[in-house]
């Protein structure tokens, strides 16, 4: 599979089918997969309404799907949901790796979601008698639309809604609705985008930002004129486009892992908390980031003396690493290596006075290259530099090290060059290890992936 994998969880009542307008729309380099949560849809008859077991469900089927780059869509209901897979697949727990960011549509919040009891007992009233009547239905349609939906999505609407199996619509209104999962979320720092109609009067455009934007800081919202809460039906290509947008952001910003390398990541072969930093360095990098440790200016400079020292592919869909704004956020953190050389000052007082020096020069062009060639020889002394060329090319060669550094941590420069020595854990027990037993150049066991080299089948575990 290439480009980017969509899985949307639908809304209280809904199904897949909720989405059918929304793929119709869609880049052909997006792939949308609809998850219908138990009780609802073809999961009607399915146990398992609370949101964990909600999130299990949709984890199982990421897994089995086996996407390399993929984000989550959840509407109302499928939000909260979404909102706890995308922490459980950045812990590094459950067998999945590849999350790129997420959409939220009229979402519900890790918080208790807002309504009013007077509304909660209406609906709830409504499962009493086995099911959701036609006039149940279409009034709940009537409710949470701002215009008539066309006639194929009205239908669908309502099929969805009266097939919908009580005990699920009466768990997640009288629990799962109220569940506080926000301290297992926490603060989600992936690119997100949060749509919402203005006509939505319980999880619509104003409060969408009060609920989510805590929780996703580097979210964009994305308000709808004349849009109820099923966002989805109404208004099928602006959530085309607003995902479209996201993964434009993703794509230029973070290069693709190989899907056979995901595979092994997600695999038992690697340990949750290695699995975990490979999820947290696949994230793209923020295109607004803010430097920590240094300042605009010298994060920018930075930026143009990294692009000389670790140049990267500028191929079609390969997206570039922020390998500056990654270096900012450790010296801000002062997790280094914990070496440094002696006559140098603290790694982010250094630096700062490197960078000043060095966005003296013009760093265009060849000219550029040569600048930094002499910067990191020792032979460039800009005038009014607070270090001596020794001590700046002493900082240089410390500076390139972490730039590479943050380089082949990417998963995805693993996969390029080759590294797989992050797939260390053992399978099958004691008796049975997973080990690196082949060492000669061009061998691999069969586990590894298929473009190390030649597998060798007594290696089969």
């Amino acid at each position: 599979m290439t480009g980017l994998t969509v899985y949307a969880l639908h809304a209280l009542g809904g199904s897949g089918a909720a989405f059918r307008g929304v793929a119709e729309h869609l880049d052909p380099g997006i792939r949308l997969v609809t998850i219908d949560l138990p009780g609802f849809g073809d999961a009607r008859d399915k146990d398992g309404y609370g949101v964990a077991a909600m999130a299990d469900h949709v984890l199982a089927q990421i897994h089995r799907d086996g996407a390399a780059r993929w984000v989550l869509l959840g509407h109302s209901m499928g939000g909260k949901v979404a909102s706890v897979v995308a922490r459980r697949a950045l812990q590094g727990d459950d067998p999945v790796f590849g999350l790129a960011g997420v959409v939220l549509v009229a979402a519900s919040p890790p918080t208790p979601e807002p309504m009013s009891e007077d509304k909660r007992a209406d609906m709830l009233a409504w499962a009493d008698a086995g099911g959701l009547s036609e006039h149940q239905a279409r009034t709940f349609v009537e409710d949470n639309t701002a215009l008539p939906l066309p006639r194929e999505s009205d239908s669908r609407t309502i099929d969805d809604l009266r097939r919908a199996a009580p005990a699920a619509w009466t768990a997640w209104l009288a629990d799962g609705s109220r569940e506080d999962v926000s301290d297992e979320v926490g603060v989600l720092d992936v690119p997100a985008v949060v749509v919402a109609g203005e006509d939505d009067r319980d999880l619509g455009a104003d409060t969408q930002p009060r609920l989510h934007a805590a929780v996703y800081p580097r979210a964009r919202f994305v308000r709808l004129r004349e849009t109820g809460h099923l966002v989805p039906q109404e208004r099928p290509a602006q959530l085309a486009a607003a995902i479209a947008a996201l993964r434009d952001e993703i794509t230029a910003r973070s290069p693709l892992v190989p899907e056979e390398w995901a595979r092994l990541i997600a695999s038992p072969a690697v340990e949750p908390r290695v699995r975990a930093s490979l999820a947290a360095r696949a994230i793209a990098d923020d295109p607004a980031y803010r430097p920590r440790a240094l300042t605009p200016a010298q994060l920018e400079t930075l930026r143009r003396f990294a692009e000389v020292v670790v140049p990267q592919s500028a191929a079609p869909g390969e997206g570039r690493i922020d390998l500056a704004a990654r270096w900012d956020r450790q010296l801000a953190a002062g997790d280094g290596d914990g070496w440094r050389p002696a006559d140098l000052p603290p790694d982010a007082v250094a630096a700062r006075m490197a960078l000043d020096a060095l966005g003296r020069v013009d760093l265009d062009g060849e000219a550029g290259r040569s600048a930094v060639s002499a910067f990191v020889e020792g032979a460039l002394a800009p005038r009014d530099a607070a270090l001596s060329p020794a001590q700046l090319q002493a900082w240089a060669e410390d500076a390139r090290v972490d730039l590479v550094r943050h380089w082949l941590a990417h998963p995805a420069s693993l996969a390029r060059t080759g590294n797989d020595t992050f797939a260390t854990r053992g399978i099958g027990g004691a008796d049975r290890p997973r080990g690196f037993t082949l060492l000669g150049a061009g061998r691999r066991a069969d586990w590894e992936p298929g473009d190390l080299g030649i597998a060798d089948e007594r290696e089969t575990v």
